[in-house]
Parts: structure tokens; C-alpha cells; sequence
């Protein structure tokens, strides 16, 4: 089933993303974490390349077909281009045709240190662009509602992401934020830029200090007064800082879903427990 085909059906469309594993966990604990996550009935997952760009397509690949074979949801599967060559993507676009995987995100990817990248796509419309020029995949987009670290400007930021749109993204997904000003903000200037396809906020709930540095140091989102203020007041008590973590998460949802959101895409971070809190208290607004 093609992604594109379930947003403008009035009703705010559900996803949850989980990411492959590292060194430190194994495979099978993502599947266990999927099952879980499936019984919650996602529109779709999404499953992550790998961090800091390292190449992990095959673990991709077998986690989307897992997703869909055995869990009954459709997958979209990540897939980078800074450090693939045109081979590199035939690969993969040929692994994922074997195994079913129609529905891809299209991304520039993280520049690894010390690695000159590669040179046959220099920005995720190339990539997409290409994507299309190569079988029936419905391609995602990401954009950016603080505006790409690399743009000098938001107006230069959305109009490449209408260089995506034109290449063929049918949908867009937004990098994480915390405050939703920002997101009606990017809304509302990518509209007047010509860019009409359907855009799901990316929510990340925080559950603890290091997942908070880490993100906003790798994402350079902005952290309202009222989010830093949660952080202090319970940042050394754990579960207090989970509860408020997802309860933040919540209210943002609360509110992107009352101001007609074409989707929520719910960054997982593989935890089946946060990811239930948070849908337990919205499954009624979806």
C-alpha cells in the first residue's frame, strides 16, 4: 500500500518510528519491541537507516518485512544518500523490491566524520528524483520546521523542500520540535511556496537529561521555557522526568490534532511502554 494514499481521508493519520539495532542490543529486541508497538494499530512504522549515517539497509530492509509480514503494518524504510554511491542505492532499491518495501523516506543522511561522502546525490531531491526514476515507490520527505542546520535561511530551507515535492515526495515528515508555534509557523510560509502535499509532525517524547542533550545538540531544536523548566524540576527522578516527558508529548499532540494536523509520527526510541501512555490518552482525537 502506497503512504500517500491514507492522508486526506479526514482523520489525523498515526505512525511510530523504531530504528535498527547497535552494538549494544540485538534484533530480536526490536522485534519483540514491533510486536508490541503493532497492537497499537499504526497507520505505519518507519524504520531508520541507521545513526550518524552509518549504512545498516540490509537491518532495515529485514525489520520493514518484518513489520509488514508478520505484524500486519504497512513499513516505510529509511534509506540515505550522503554516503551511498548510484550503486549503492540500486542495492537497496532492489533489495527492498524483493521484499515488498514500496514506501521509502528519502534522506541526505548524517555526514560521518573523517569520511569524505559521496558525490552522485548531493541533496535528498536528487535522491528522490532518482528513487522515482527507478520502479513504483512512494517516497516520503523530511523537512524541518526550525529550519535545516545547513540553510542560510527558512525561505532557501523551503524552497528545497519544493525541490522535494517537485521530485516526487508525495508526504513530508518533520524533524523533532517542542514548541508547535514553530511548526504552524513552517506550515503556513512551505503553503504559500506551493508546497500542498501532507505533512506529519514528528513528536519526540523525552524521557530522560541525556536523550534531551543528545537530541538537541544532533537536531538543534529549540526548548521552550516551559519544557526547560520540566527538565530541571525533575531531572534527577527518573520516572518523574518519564511521566512529564510523555505528558509534554501528549499536549503537543493534543494540540497539533485540534489545529487539523495531516499526521503524528511518533519517534518510538523503541519503548513500547512511553508509546502506549501517549496513545492511551489520544486514540480518541485520532
Amino acid at each position: 500500500m502506497k503512504l500517500s494514499e491514507l492522508y486526506g481521508k479526514g482523520r489525523t493519520v498515526f505512525s511510530l518510528e523504531v530504528f535498527p539495532p547497535n552494538k549494544s542490543f540485538s534484533v530480536d529486541t526490536v522485534y519483540e519491541a514491533c510486536e508490541k508497538l503493532a497492537e497499537l494499530k499504526p497507520d505505519y512504522f518507519s524504520v531508520t537507516y541507521g545513526a550518524g549515517g552509518s549504512k545498516s539497509g540490509r537491518s532495515t530492509c529485514d525489520i520493514a518485512s518484518y513489520i509488514k509480514e508478520k505484524c500486519g503494518t504497512e513499513a516505510m524504510a529509511h534509506l540515505t544518500c550522503i554516503n551511498n554511491t548510484a550503486a549503492d542505492i540500486d542495492e537497496a532499491l532492489e533489495l527492498f523490491k524483493a521484499h515488498g518495501i514500496e514506501n521509502i523516506l528519502a534522506l541526505r543522511g548524517d555526514r560521518i566524520p573523517d569520511v569524505e561522502p559521496k558525490k552522485d546525490f548531493l541533496h535528498a531531491s536528487d535522491l528522490t528524483a532518482y528513487i522515482m526514476s527507478k520502479g513504483d515507490f512512494d517516497v516520503a520527505g523530511a523537512c524541518y520546521p526550525e529550519t535545516h542546520s545547513d540553510a542560510d535561511s527558512q525561505i532557501e530551507d523551503i524552497l528545497n523542500l519544493k525541490k522535494k515535492q517537485d521530485s516526487g515526495a508525495s508526504h513530508l515528515i518533520t524533524q523533532l520540535f517542542f514548541d508547535n508555534a514553530f511548526f504552524y509557523d513552517f506550515r503556513e510560509k512551505a503553503a504559500i511556496a506551493g508546497i500542498n502535499v501532507p505533512i506529519s509532525a514528528g513528536i519526540m517524547p523525552v524521557t530522560n537529561k541525556r536523550q534531551i542533550e543528545r537530541m538537541v545538540t544532533v537536531c538543534g531544536a529549540s526548548l521552550p521555557q516551559k519544557f526547560v523548566k520540566m527538565m530541571q524540576r525533575y531531572e534527577d527522578n527518573p520516572e518523574a522526568l518519564r511521566d512529564a516527558g510523555i505528558a509534554y508529548a501528549i499536549d503537543q499532540i493534543v494540540d497539533l490534532i485540534s489545529d487539523n494536523v495531516d499526521g503524528i509520527h511518533l519517534y518510538t526510541m523503541n519503548n513500547p511502554y512511553v508509546a502506549y501512555k501517549i496513545y492511551d490518552a489520544i486514540s480518541k482525537l485520532l
